[in-house]
C-alpha cells in the first residue's frame, strides 16, 4: 500500500459527509417525483431533468444524462419506478467514465514527476485558492516532500500574508516580495529558491483578479516565460481553483479562464457546505480537464484527490 491511501475509511466517511447536502437535496426531490408513480415515463424524466439542473449539473450534461436514461428505459423496458435511483447512478458513472480525463491515483507521491515539479495555481478571489495551496503544501510536506511556495498574488496584501501564514503553519518555505510587486519576479525567485533547496514541489500563487482578460493573459504569460528561464518545461501544471458552492458561476469562471490560458487540472472547493455538488459532474463532462482535487471539509486533510467512481458512489449512497 502506498503512502497515500486515499480511500481509507476516514477519507470515505469525510467524502460521504461532505456530499450530504447535495445527496439529500437530490434524493428528497426524486422521492417526491416518484410518489404514486409506477413506471419511468416522460413525465418522470421531465421532473428528473429539472432536479439535475437545479442541482447545478448543467443543462448540456443533464440533457446527455436524460437521453441515456431514455435510451436505456426503451432498450431494457424498465417499468419499475424504484429502479430510477440505480439507473441514474449508473448512467452518471458511465458518462464520467467516458470523459478523457483520468483519475489521479497518487498525486501526493512525486517520484514519477519532474523535480522540481512546478504547479501554477489560478482562480478568482474568494474561491479558496490560497487555502487550497496551503492544504496541498501540508499534504506534500507530511509525506516528506520538500515544498516551496511563491506568493505571486501581489495585488492583495491579504493574499501574501495568508500564504505566509500557511507556510508557517505547515512548515514550508514561502518566497514573497510583499504587495504591489512584480508577480513574475516572485515566481522567478520561488523557482530559483526551489532549485537551490532541491525542492520536490514549487507552488506559485497568482493574482485572483485583473481588470481585463488581456491583462490576465499577459500576466500569466509573463509568469510562465520567467519560470521557463530556469526550467524550460515549467510550469508542469496549471491548476484552476473553483468554488463548488457557487454552482454555475464556477462553470462560467472555468470557461473564462480556459479562454485565456491553458488549464491542465481543476480543484473544486467548498462542496461540504452546498447542495450544488452536482456541478462537479457538469464541469468534468464539459471541460474534459481532470478534476484533481475536491474540498469536502475544513480540515487540512479534507482536500481530497478526486475519483469519479467514488464520488458517484458517495453522491448516490442512501
Amino acid at each position: 500500500m502506498g503512502l497515500f491511501d486515499f480511500f481509507s475509511k476516514d477519507k470515505k466517511e469525510t467524502l460521504d459527509k461532505g456530499l450530504e447536502k447535495t445527496k439529500t437535496s437530490i434524493f428528497d426531490k426524486i422521492s417526491r417525483v416518484i410518489v404514486g408513480k409506477s413506471k419511468v415515463d416522460e413525465e418522470v424524466l421531465d421532473e428528473l431533468e429539472e432536479i439535475l439542473i437545479s442541482s447545478d449539473v448543467g443543462v448540456d450534461t443533464t440533457v446527455k444524462i436524460i437521453r441515456r436514461i431514455e435510451a436505456r428505459v426503451e432498450r431494457d423496458k424498465y417499468t419499475n419506478i424504484q429502479e430510477l435511483d440505480r439507473i441514474l447512478k449508473e448512467e452518471v458513472a458511465a458518462l464520467l467514465a467516458e470523459n478523457n480525463s483520468q483519475d489521479v491515483k497518487d498525486s501526493f507521491e512525486t517520484e514519477h514527476l519532474p523535480k522540481p515539479y512546478v504547479l501554477m495555481v489560478v482562480g478568482v478571489n474568494g474561491v479558496g485558492k490560497t487555502t487550497t495551496i496551503g492544504k496541498l503544501a501540508h499534504q506534500f510536506n507530511k509525506r516528506g516532500k520538500k515544498v516551496v511556495l511563491g506568493a505571486a498574488d501581489t495585488f492583495r496584501a491579504a493574499a501574501v500574508d495568508q500564504l505566509k501564514l500557511w507556510g508557517e503553519r505547515v512548515g514550508v518555505t514561502v518566497i514573497d516580495h510583499g504587495m504591489n510587486t512584480d508577480p513574475s519576479s516572485v515566481a522567478f525567485d520561488a523557482v530559483k529558491k526551489g532549485m537551490e533547496l532541491e525542492a520536490d514541489v514549487i507552488i506559485i500563487d497568482t493574482a485572483g483578479r485583473l481588470h481585463t482578460k488581456i491583462n490576465l493573459m499577459n500576466e500569466l504569460g509573463k509568469i510562465k516565460r520567467v519560470i521557463q528561464k530556469f526550467l524550460p518545461e515549467a510550469p508542469h501544471e496549471v491548476m484552476l481553483v473553483l468554488d463548488g458552492s457557487t454552482g454555475q458561476n464556477a462553470v462560467i469562471q472555468a470557461r473564462e479562464f480556459t479562454k485565456v490560458t491553458e488549464i491542465t487540472s481543476l480543484a473544486i472547493t467548498k462542496l461540504d457546505g452546498t447542495a450544488k455538488g452536482g456541478v462537479v459532474i457538469g464541469i468534468s463532462d464539459e471541460f474534459k480537464i481532470p478534476v484533481k482535487y475536491i474540498g469536502v471539509g475544513e480540515r487540512m486533510d479534507d482536500l481530497q484527490v478526486f475519483n469519479k467512481m467514488e464520488f458517484v458512489d458517495s453522491l448516490f449512497k442512501k
